[in-house]
C-alpha cells in the first residue's frame, strides 16, 4: 500500500475519531434520556467546546470528499510521488493539528494549519492535474 493510501485511511480514522469526541460530549450534555429517545423536543444549547468540536468536525467533512477523490485519482493514475507524498502529510498533518486547536478557540493559528492542510490537497491535485 502507497503512503497515500495509508494516509487515506488515517485520515478516515480520524473523521470518526471526530465523529465521536463530538457525539460523546453531546450526550453527556443531553442525557440518555434525550439521546435514546425519539428527540421531539428541544435539545439543550450545546456547550462551548461540544460546538467547537461540532464545527472542526463539519469542517473536515467540507473538503474530506475532494481529499479522498484526489488521492483516488492520483492512484489511479499512477501519479504518486514526492508532491503527493507531501500533499497527503500536510493535509492528514494539518487536520490533526487543527482539531484540538479548533476545540481549544486557538485563533489565527487554527486557520493557518487550516490552510496548511488546503496546501496539501492543492499539492495532490496539482500533481494529478499536472501530469494530464
Amino acid at each position: 500500500m502507497t503512503t497515500e493510501l495509508a494516509l487515506l485511511g488515517w485520515t478516515l480514522v480520524l473523521a470518526i475519531v471526530q465523529i465521536l469526541l463530538h457525539s460523546t460530549l453531546r450526550s453527556r450534555e443531553t442525557g440518555p434520556e434525550f439521546n435514546t429517545g425519539a428527540r421531539d423536543g428541544e435539545a439543550p444549547p450545546p456547550g462551548k467546546i461540544t460546538a467547537r468540536l461540532e464545527r472542526a468536525k463539519l469542517n473536515l467533512f467540507e473538503t474530506l470528499p475532494l481529499f479522498i477523490g484526489a488521492v483516488l485519482a492520483a492512484h489511479l493514475a499512477g501519479v504518486q510521488g514526492t508532491l503527493t507524498w507531501w500533499g497527503c502529510w500536510l493535509y492528514f498533518g494539518g487536520r490533526v493539528v487543527y482539531l484540538p486547536l479548533y476545540a481549544f478557540g486557538v485563533p489565527m493559528v487554527r486557520s493557518l494549519v487550516w490552510l496548511v492542510s488546503m496546501v496539501g490537497l492543492g499539492m495532490v491535485l496539482y500533481a494529478l492535474l499536472g501530469n494530464s
